[in-house]
């Protein structure tokens, strides 16, 4: 074996079981209270209707499957997400062919960005910064892709906001990336104004890439979250440089089986990852593509799913009898004794679910690891199904 073979193999040892094969792994040898009906409110995978015009434009477009897609995703897609960023986010232009691509979902998106926009080579290797609690891809693809991750403790005493005045210069100086996740899974914290245009002066400042994952902006509480395309267009910043945001219809159009979504920003950095993604192939089906298009043209869905979201949150709280909605998501970040033991007891004693907060977080510097004692709650069923579920979560002891 070759010794980049070796160094390649240690990378992705590194890696640890994926959340939700730890929790297999957890419930195995344990069984779910018969007579009730399980709840699985451990996925983050939206389960309403399909908007009436998936079937139809499916049907209207098979012939594309006898073609192969573009990994850039086609003309109709691109024009039809700029249309939407411009409209979402008051943007004064966005580029469709050079500013946007399609991604095959953004779970693969955010993670191939890593080894786009890191030098594996570099005299000393760089960090890749990430909230903690987090999206699990975000820590695979750094260390993959040859960076350290650098984790920001989001907590209830700091807000769950990643604190930027908590890093160091020495590592602000030899930082590549930093991964923002707005609204957060998986603790509902959103992004202002102000943090954003914080670290877009950070990012000038020490040269680094900022890579948003907006995929919950459709789904919130009380306002609209603010995008970091947005707020770079705020202050004048029509290149989008440094800038790279990530969007998906699996969340805003509970379509998470089409793997479609968007990526847009720095046309710089746009065609260094079409370049990438040209090697590695990640296209979407040419008759999903016209249901994205169609899907990111209409708004009608997206209202009546984030009703559905709210009535689900209020029907939740309502039902467990403390706490409040987030700021933006459908999960709840509950606090909880032990993490891992009421996951097993919500199992065995209510037949639900449930995905251990500790299982999307790593032990920071000091050892400790800021989603244990919580758990994470998907609402994803409606209202009813979360009122269900706030009374039996209620119930649970361990």
């Amino acid at each position: 074996m070759s010794h980049g073979n070796q160094t390649q193999q240690t990378r992705l040892e590194q890696l640890g079981a994926y959340p939700f094969a730890r929790l297999k792994s957890l419930l195995a040898g344990h069984a779910p209270k018969q007579g009730l009906a399980h709840i699985d409110a451990g996925a983050g995978e939206p389960r309403l209707p399909l908007p009436a015009f998936v079937a139809e434009t499916v049907a209207t477009n098979l012939g594309g499957l006898s073609r192969y897609p573009s990994t850039s995703g086609n003309d109709v897609l691109r024009e039809a997400i700029a249309a939407w960023l411009m409209r979402r986010y008051g943007l004064p232009q966005i580029d469709a062919a050079t500013q946007v691509l399609s991604a095959n979902g953004t779970r693969e998106a955010l993670f191939a960005i890593a080894h786009a926009l890191i030098n594996p080579e570099a005299d000393i290797k760089p960090w890749a910064m990430m909230p903690n609690p987090m999206y699990q891809i975000y820590l695979g693809a750094a260390i993959t892709a040859g960076a350290h991750p650098y984790f920001m403790p989001c907590t209830a005493a700091n807000g769950f906001e990643p604190d930027l005045d908590a890093i160091p210069a020495d590592v602000w100086a030899n930082t590549a990336l930093v991964y923002v996740c707005s609204p957060s899974n998986p603790t509902g914290w959103v992004a202002d104004h102000n943090y954003f245009t914080r670290l877009l002066a950070l990012a000038d400042e020490h040269d680094f890439y900022i890579v948003s994952d907006e995929c919950y902006s459709e789904i919130y509480w009380h306002e609209k979250p603010v995008g970091l395309l947005q707020v770079a267009a705020a202050l004048g910043r029509n290149d989008y440089a440094r800038c790279l945001v990530m969007n998906s219809l699996s969340k805003r159009s509970a379509l998470p089986g089409m793997r479609s979504g968007l990526i847009a920003g720095d046309a710089a950095l746009i065609s260094r990852f079409a370049k990438l993604r040209s090697y590695t192939g990640p296209a979407t089906p040419l008759p999903l593509q016209h249901v994205a298009a169609a899907a990111w043209s209409d708004e009608t869905h997206v209202e009546q799913h984030l009703a559905i979201y709210r009535q689900s949150l209020q029907a939740f709280f309502d039902n467990y009898g403390k706490g409040q909605p987030p700021a933006g998501s459908f999960f709840i970040w509950l606090p909880v004794e032990n993490d891992e033991a009421f996951a097993i007891a919500a199992y065995e004693q209510q037949a639900i679910t449930l995905l251990p907060g500790s299982y999307l977080s790593a032990d920071d510097h000091t050892g400790s690891n800021p989603g244990a004692g919580y758990v994470r709650v998907a609402l994803v069923d409606g209202p009813d199904k979360a009122a269900e579920l706030g009374r039996r979560l209620r119930a649970v002891s361990i």
